[in-house]
């Protein structure tokens, strides 16, 4: 499973708009228990109480890839889910990447970058 952790002002909006996005690739998030979100660098030092989270898990094999040409469909999707994060990030709302070690900022990354995060999470498990 992938983990995608929004925090900002609307998570809710946030998720909902990664939510509409990835339905129409035929994959639904559902909520994620989490016990601690996984804040990083950027909001140390912010209100908790001004900051909300909300954490979803997606199927990895959302972007897991298969093959050559399954890397270059999945490459378009990740730079459709970067795209929303980036104007999630507009919207002063950030959509994060849990990884086992850390959180990246999706609106950080190339498709590249995320589908090689994905790879790597998925042979870990």
């Amino acid at each position: 499973m992938m983990i995608i952790e929004f925090v900002g002002a609307d998570v809710e909006a946030a998720g909902k708009s990664v939510t509409e996005l990835t339905s129409s690739w035929g994959y639904q998030p559902e909520p994620a228990p989490t016990a601690e979100p996984a804040h990083g660098a950027d909001t140390k030092g912010v209100d908790p109480v001004a900051v909300a989270s909300l954490v979803v898990s997606i199927p990895s094999a959302m972007l897991a890839v298969a093959d050559i040409a399954d890397r270059i469909r999945k490459r378009r999707r990740a730079g459709e889910l970067i795209e929303r994060a980036q104007q999630l990030r507009a919207q002063q709302a950030t959509a994060r990447l849990v990884c086992e070690d850390r959180s990246v900022d999706l609106a950080t990354l190339t498709p590249d970058q995320l589908l090689d995060l994905i790879a790597d999470e998925h042979s870990a498990t």
